[in-house]
């Protein structure tokens, strides 16, 4: 095991784990309206990477096999988180209607740290695609690096850092194109689509 094995494989899985994260989703969509909002941004950030990180890990575990082999557990996963999916877009497009409520530093429509904790938690573990694409995907990769396995998944973990920095952070870029009230309708309403399609999408596996 050389420097240049050790970073190779880091590499690889830094690649490979942003490449299944930087993504128009559900969590990415919650991450950057709450980078935008500037409301606990701190706390959304750190939500997202460590699930990343202990779900990364369970993979190299091999917690993937489980997954594959108990299949009814994906199902169950699926259909509780379209559930919510379709709660939450129907939420979002409840906000696009009512534009006093898309203001960029007003307490109105503000989710306080519980609700935020609570939303992003299961917008995170109610995908299925997690373990799909996370742990049984990125599990099976890492394991493929044989000894140098665990540096791929630190690769992979880092992909995970950095986004979900530069998302929650670095949203507040785009606050003076939302401090008009019609771009927050225009979110809103595209974060709407998004859920609502999302939630299809996993109630009928398509």
């Amino acid at each position: 095991m050389t420097p240049l094995d050790i970073l190779s494989s880091a590499g690889t899985g830094l690649g490979a784990g942003l490449a299944l994260i930087i993504a128009i989703g559900a969590q990415n969509a919650f991450v950057l309206r709450q980078g935008l909002r500037g409301e606990h941004v701190g706390l959304v950030v750190l939500v997202c990477m460590l699930s990343d990180v202990v779900l990364i890990a369970a993979g190299i575990f091999g917690i993937g096999e489980v997954v594959r082999a108990v299949p009814a557990v994906v199902v169950v996963i699926r259909l509780a988180g379209a559930a919510f999916l379709l709660a939450y877009g129907v939420l979002a497009a409840k906000r696009a209607l009512r534009p006093g409520t898309l203001t960029v530093s007003g307490q109105q429509g503000a989710l306080g740290r519980r609700a935020v904790l609570g939303t992003v938690l299961a917008l995170t573990w109610l995908n299925p695609h997690v373990y799909l694409d996370t742990v049984l995907l990125l599990g099976t990769l890492a394991n493929q690096h044989g000894g140098l396995r665990w540096w791929f998944g630190a690769g992979a973990a880092l992909g995970s850092v950095l986004w979900f920095s530069a998302l929650g952070y670095g949203a507040r870029l785009l606050r003076p194109v939302f401090a008009r009230p019609v771009s927050w309708r225009v979110l809103d309403g595209a974060i709407a689509l998004v859920m609502v399609f999302l939630a299809a999408r996993m109630a009928f596996g398509f």
